[in-house]
């Protein structure tokens, strides 16, 4: 048994599973810049190791320093959370090498999965529904333009390595190509050190609706229903909700069954997301599979009970997974808001500086991940989210006027946030009668414009 862990993040993630990990009997060692010397994970953590000045490359990205600090503080496992390197593979395979345990998939699998191209593959071997797109890596524009006329415009130009909306480009017609295959390659080799591309044929008005799923390394797969997650950004998730109020039984089932046998292609062990296209018709497409736990996984956990966090760590352990399919019930409808440092009338400008106050609300079906309290510094140097909100009612219109009062009572001084702009959506007629796709947010802003 996993007898001491280090937490390989910061924020949030990292207090969530600092707390699993107290709830298991597991100690714990905490790892933060400089930057975050007085971070609630530091602080809360059994041990906590300082790795480096506030740059990403010389603390949470130094896989070096990482290693260093498990050895010598004597943990025999590694949590990645999410983010960082969590979906890194060069990471996974050092922990092997240094007989210490990685809580997620293997690093072949990593490499797998995380390159789109070799994931579409794996797909369309095992009968995963894929989109119309190209069969090969693209590195030159006039071989894209190719791929384009073959697959059809309009085109989403991918990163092959990457995620997080880095390196994506669309273009409606071979005479905006070259210019926004350009654009993304660019990006995609400033983020990911690579510029191999892929190309998508791009639906209009799709839900991203993805499925989560457990897998042991005993053969047993299960997946824990699905999270409607059409509500983003610039392909950056706001608000999360389970389940998909369009699914009906037939589709869910149908659609978990397709995520399960997408596991087992990939070989996947621990936890991990299966992300679909759903089209208003009703058809859906795998899109890729994310090897973590993803940020939205509270709201799997408030419908069916599963402690995402401490199965995880329990199958890194070797041990079997207890649920069944049969096992797993979908009860209620759960809300996640993402709470951010940042400023929506000035361009989601962030926010960092000190927080002079802050309250967070409670009560029945109200739960709040966060790792922020009055007097913390929020650094510059890192991702801006602040604290998640997740409620839990039994049904979806519950649910919304409860995340609306929760919005409400929630105070963070010192800092803009994004509260008012969560608030904003809750309200819109179209979220409340659940006529939402991925472009919902361009479509509400274009009504303010």
């Amino acid at each position: 048994m996993i007898r001491k862990l280090l937490v390989a993040n910061r924020g949030e993630i990292a207090v969530r599973i600092i707390r699993a990990c107290r709830e298991m009997g597991i100690e714990t060692v905490a790892i933060y810049s400089e930057a975050d010397r007085e971070a609630l994970h530091a602080k809360l953590a059994d041990e906590a190791v300082c790795i480096g000045p506030a740059a990403l490359s010389e603390s949470y990205l130094s896989m070096e320093r990482i290693i260093s600090a498990t050895i010598v503080t004597g943990a025999q496992a590694i949590h990645p959370g999410f983010g960082f390197l969590s979906e890194n593979a060069k990471f996974a395979a050092l922990c092997e090498k240094c007989n210490i345990i990685f809580v997620g998939p293997k690093a072949e699998t990593i490499e797998r999965l995380g390159n789109k191209q070799l994931a579409r593959e794996t797909m369309q071997k095992a009968g995963v529904p894929v989109i119309p797109g190209s069969d090969r890596a693209v590195f030159d524009y006039r071989d894209g333009l190719q791929e384009a006329e073959k697959i059809g415009y309009p085109i989403m130009i991918k990163a092959a390595l990457g995620g997080g909306g880095k390196g994506m480009r669309l273009s409606g017609s071979k005479e905006d190509f070259e210019k926004n295959f350009r654009i993304a390659q660019a990006e995609a080799k400033q983020c990911f050190g690579d510029d191999a591309m892929y190309l998508e044929h791009y639906i209009k008005g799709p839900r991203h609706v993805e499925f989560q799923i457990l897998a042991d390394s005993h053969g047993n797969v299960v997946h824990l229903g699905e999270r409607d997650c059409s509500i983003q950004r610039k392909h950056q998730k706001l608000i999360e909700e389970a389940p998909c109020s369009v699914l009906s039984s037939r589709q869910r089932m149908e659609m978990g069954q397709t995520a399960v046998r997408a596991a087992k292609a990939a070989g996947y062990i621990n936890a991990g997301t299966i992300e679909f296209l759903l089209e208003p018709s009703g058809t859906f497409y795998f899109m890729e599979m994310n090897t973590r736990i993803q940020v939205e996984h509270p709201v799997t956990e408030w419908v069916t009970g599963i402690d995402l966090i401490k199965e995880q760590i329990k199958i890194a352990d070797g041990q079997r997974l207890k649920l069944q399919q049969k096992d797993i019930k979908i009860t209620g409808h759960a809300i996640e808001c993402r709470i951010n440092a940042e400023n929506p009338e000035k361009n989601f400008r962030p926010s960092p500086g000190k927080i002079t106050d802050v309250h967070f609300p409670g009560g029945e079906g109200v739960r709040v991940d966060s790792a922020i309290y009055t007097g913390y510094e929020v650094p510059p140097y890192y991702d801006s989210m602040l604290a998640k909100l997740i409620v839990h009612a039994d049904d979806r219109e519950e649910a919304i006027r409860k995340m609306r009062s929760t919005l409400g009572e929630v105070i963070i001084e010192g800092v803009d946030t994004n509260i008012d702009y969560q608030y904003e959506i809750l309200n819109h007629k179209k979220f409340i009668s659940g006529d939402i796709d991925v472009e919902f947010i361009g479509g509400m802003m274009n009504e303010t414009a």
